[in-house]
């Protein structure tokens, strides 16, 4: 290899690092809600904000736009993807019935030592719900969720459920902020209904105690998109002549 050859190597890889970077970075800031949907994404912006070139930039975008967090519209100019409540019942079917499957396999499949894993995201979950920390409860609710989809051992639905997982964790941000601070810690109870069950070996029962987190998440989540708060007062008071 020339001597000319290395640093164009070298460069590239500074470049590919420098890309996953700035996909990791927005990534967590769409997810989290730091990044709003509908937020345009400039890349001269970005490109100034991390010091990098616009090369990165338009690869990290190209990325997020496969994840389905970023869109590209017409003009070229990218947004983050906006939250689509149409697609949500059709996400929550899609959710239980593959929660529903893993967690009944698991529930076959299990070890000694997968039970110590699953234990151990629940404990972290518990942790961040004690604290009120909700970006450690999404990423420790997620980590959870995986372990006991690792334990079923099918690397199709592994991959599909973190998906799910993912394109979950902005609305699951809304459903935190239903309880507006005050997130009552029986939430808890739910994972610990699904451990049990997986414990027990018994399938059934493991695949009824996650329909019914999933049911109960989804139907908490669309009273919050149906609150309102001028329902029980008037604003005007109407009198017959």
């Amino acid at each position: 290899m020339s001597q000319s050859a290395k640093p164009k190597k070298a460069e590239a890889m500074k470049r590919g690092g420098g890309a996953q970077k700035i996909y990791e970075n927005i990534r967590a800031s769409i997810l989290n809600l730091d990044r709003k949907p509908g937020e345009p994404l400039d890349e001269a912006s970005l490109s100034q904000q991390f010091g990098m070139s616009r090369s990165p930039v338009r690869e990290a975008l190209i990325r997020l736009s496969t994840d389905g967090l970023v869109v590209t519209l017409p003009n070229k100019s990218t947004l983050v993807a906006p939250l689509n409540i149409n697609d949500y019942p059709t996400y929550l079917d899609a959710l239980d019935l593959v929660q529903r499957y893993t967690t009944r396999l698991a529930a076959k499949l299990r070890t000694a030592e997968d039970l110590k894993c699953i234990a151990k995201c629940q404990a972290e979950f518990t942790n961040a719900l004690d604290e009120g920390n909700v970006p450690w409860m999404i990423e420790a609710n997620r980590s959870f969720h995986m372990a006991i989809s690792e334990t079923a051992r099918n690397s199709y639905f592994n991959f599909l459920h973190a998906r799910l997982l993912d394109d979950g964790r902005r609305m699951l941000h809304l459903y935190f902020r239903s309880f507006e601070g005050k997130i009552p810690t029986s939430i808890r109870r739910d994972h610990d209904l699904i451990i049990d069950s997986i414990t027990k070996q018994n399938g059934e029962e493991a695949e009824k105690n996650a329909h019914q987190h999933v049911t109960q998440v989804g139907g908490r989540f669309m009273e919050y998109l149906n609150r309102r708060h001028s329902k029980d007062f008037e604003i005007f008071q109407f009198h017959e002549e």
